[in-house]
């Protein structure tokens, strides 16, 4: 579907559960992807590509081994590639992902928070 609006409330009222990105659309080989976050994420990498992390509500801590930074509301970061990172909210927040489609969300580190990729909403 092309040329229509895309509501970032109306999909995020639709879903509640945490660290699971929902796809809202794609644009060549990338994806937006909302997701709800809060707690700890694991620690992960992706090898094959950056990542962009968009805080729409909230705030969202990025850890990385030898810094963290801190992102509020209307604030980004791209994660380079292969660059070793862990997310953290301590309450809940709203952020968009903008990445290649098919990148698995705990990269190289698997384990139980690992979700299915091109999930729609």
């Amino acid at each position: 579907m092309s040329g229509h609006s895309i509501n970032l409330k109306e999909k995020f009222d639709k879903f509640s559960d945490h660290w699971a990105p929902k796809v809202i659309a794609e644009m060549n080989d990338y994806q937006f992807k909302l997701v709800k976050v809060e707690g700890e994420f694991v620690w992960h990498s992706h090898n094959d590509t950056d990542e962009t992390f968009m805080v729409l509500d909230g705030e969202l801590t990025i850890e990385f081994r030898d810094k963290i930074v801190t992102l509020e509301k209307g604030e980004m970061t791209v994660i380079p590639k292969g660059v070793e990172h862990k997310p953290v909210a301590q309450n809940e927040c709203k952020i968009m992902i903008i990445e290649p489609k098919g990148v698995v969300n705990t990269g190289n580190a698997g384990g139980n928070l690992t979700v299915d990729n091109d999930v729609w909403i």
